[in-house]
């Protein structure tokens, strides 16, 4: 590959100025939405590139690759970033998956950062008196919710692993941001005044979302957060003890012990024993790629791979994105996915899973035979995959709804980074410490942990992961990565980006056309058609195949890089603020 060839900039973009009040304002920055999508074109680069979830981070990362550092310190430089621009989606009271190609030993890997339950977690943590389930938000509201985080961990662990500039130099461009401020973006502002109720519960989280009268932070606001730089300074001087132990993890527990009206169960000893898990990553073959991600915790690589291998079995290619047919197969193939991934998926440190029998590929044809063109699937069941270990388990009854961000990142050597970073709900458990906000991820969990007594994968369990759906991908061919990609979104991030690799893959689209195409998926029986797009013009023909269809608002926030011999390709999702930046 080429990574020395002559370098090119994406028209348009201030690249390398440093992160001051100005070039902020400058950054345009469109509102979450799904009609009316800001325009975006393909971006090429040479030597590396950057695809960000927003311009003030993605710009931190391509300065730290421009300074000379890696993959992994420009990585760290936008997570920082990150939790302080779009504190909504990730931060370091959170966790993130990594799928990572490491070009000098050729070899491709994953990092778990996912939270743990508590160890003083039982059964009933989202259940009443009468062992009900809670209602969502009676849970994810508090300290109930919060997992020990692992975002830190997983920056400090993989930097030591693989970095190259020193770590307190990647932390900069996040002080200096919460030092001097950014600019609230009418997308960060829409939020805070969606959610201002749950909000402003809190002293902490309402001093920092709403102004002195009590009003919701209005865009084009200033907004400077000095508690935040200087748990960043203490983080750059100390690593990430500096967050597990002594001050940082005291106010941590504190907030979630005495959260008001919910408190929770974390403790040191959670924060003491947290560790990044190194894992084999996922891979699914189709047409002439491998399909890589995020293997359990994560149902991601499994479930966008069983939807790939599925849908194979139909000509995709020939009809087109235009037939119905089309989706009617995607739909069918991500029923049938979901249906497994709701009965088996779950953390296979805690649940034997059938992990390689999920991919089998006899065991996908006969799922796939259950496809009949023209006539929609009725009950997606769960399959019985070839597996050896004697288990009964009942389908799973989590709630996952859509925050997170992604990004990928490839540096002049070849590494590629893809990461998909979480606090779960958009603003977490709406607990704020020192800056920052902290996860709701323990909502991940089924609230009920048995169904008909049958136990559920998903269950709750001191020290376990949750599942989750983040799907952060590397597309392999011929052993050498060909694309990097993901999103955020909850459990719809799997039919996101098996879509969009379909698109690229099977109906010519490049990657900007492919995160540009209108969204159609199909979870749990009914369709969703991306609202106020020409998908719409799908609905009738897809009822008439026996398909429920629903139109509604679909904001994913895919970002993709492609390597090709010629350069690099970056794309960013028009429904939302962020940017592909490469030289």
């Amino acid at each position: 590959m080429p990574w020395n060839s002559k370098w090119v900039i994406s028209a348009g973009l201030m690249l390398f100025a440093p992160l001051t009040l100005a070039n902020q304002i400058t950054d345009s920055i469109a509102p979450e939405q799904s009609s009316g999508l800001e325009h975006k074109n393909l971006t090429h680069a040479k030597h590396w590139m950057v695809t960000a979830a927003n311009p003030i981070a993605a710009r931190a990362g391509a300065n730290i690759l421009k300074q000379g550092g890696n993959a992994i310190d420009a990585m760290v430089a936008v997570q920082f970033v990150l939790g302080l621009v779009e504190p909504q989606s990730s931060g370091i009271g959170g966790g993130a998956f990594l799928v990572y190609w490491d070009a000098k030993n050729q070899d491709l890997t994953s990092f778990d950062g996912r939270e743990t339950a508590p160890m003083a977690v039982t059964p009933r943590l989202f259940q009443d008196d009468d062992g009900e389930p809670l209602s969502f938000y009676d849970a994810v509201v508090g300290g109930r919710s919060v997992g020990t985080p692992g975002t830190v961990k997983l920056m400090w662990e993989t930097h030591k692993k693989y970095g190259k500039l020193k770590w307190e130099t990647l932390l900069k461009p996040a002080i200096q941001a919460a030092e001097q401020g950014f600019i609230v973006s009418p997308r960060l502002a829409t939020l805070i005044a969606d959610d201002q109720q749950r909000l402003s519960r809190y002293p902490a989280t309402r001093r920092y979302f709403f102004d002195d009268q009590g009003a919701p932070l209005s865009a084009g606001t200033l907004l400077k957060n000095p508690q935040y730089a200087n748990t960043l300074q203490a983080i750059a001087k100390q690593g990430a003890d500096a967050f597990y132990q002594g001050d940082i993890s005291r106010d941590i527990i504190e907030t979630v012990q005495h959260a008001e009206g919910n408190p929770g169960v974390l403790a040191q000893r959670d924060m003491d024993n947290y560790d990044i898990k190194q894992r084999s990553v996922v891979c699914s073959a189709y047409q002439v790629y491998d399909v890589c991600g995020m293997g359990p915790p994560s149902s991601g690589a499994l479930t966008v791979g069983q939807i790939l291998s599925l849908t194979q079995h139909f000509n995709l290619k020939k009809w087109g994105p235009n037939d119905p047919r089309s989706w009617q197969i995607i739909s069918d193939a991500s029923q049938l996915a979901f249906a497994d991934r709701a009965q088996y998926m779950a953390d296979e440190d805690y649940v034997p899973m059938p992990t390689q029998g999920l991919l089998d590929d006899n065991y996908l044809s006969d799922r796939a035979q259950q496809i009949t063109v023209g006539k929609a699937l009725q009950d997606a069941r769960p399959g019985t995959p070839p597996w050896q270990h004697a288990m009964h388990l009942s389908p799973d009854q989590s709630i996952e709804l859509p925050s997170t961000s992604h990004f990928n990142i490839v540096d002049r050597d070849g590494n590629v980074v893809s990461i998909t970073t979480t606090i779960e709900n958009a603003f977490g458990s709406r607990l704020m410490v020192r800056g920052f906000l902290l996860n709701n991820e323990l909502t991940d969990f089924s609230f009920r942990t048995h169904s008909n007594g049958v136990p559920i994968a998903n269950r709750i369990e001191p020290g376990k992961r949750p599942r989750s759906s983040m799907a952060p991908t590397i597309v392999m061919k011929d052993d050498m990565p060909y694309l990097a990609i993901g999103s955020p979104g909850g459990s719809r991030i799997i039919g996101y980006v098996a879509q969009s690799i379909i698109a690229h893959t099977q109906w010519n689209m490049d990657i900007q056309q492919a995160l540009n195409q209108p969204h159609l998926l199909n979870r749990f029986g009914e369709m969703d058609v991306e609202q106020g797009t020409e998908a719409e013009n799908l609905i009738e023909p897809l009822k008439q195949l026996g398909i429920q269809v629903r139109a509604r608002d679909l904001n994913s926030g895919l970002h993709a890089i492609r390597i090709t011999s010629q350069g690099l390709e970056g794309a960013a999702d028009p429904r939302r603020e962020g940017v592909a930046i490469g030289q």
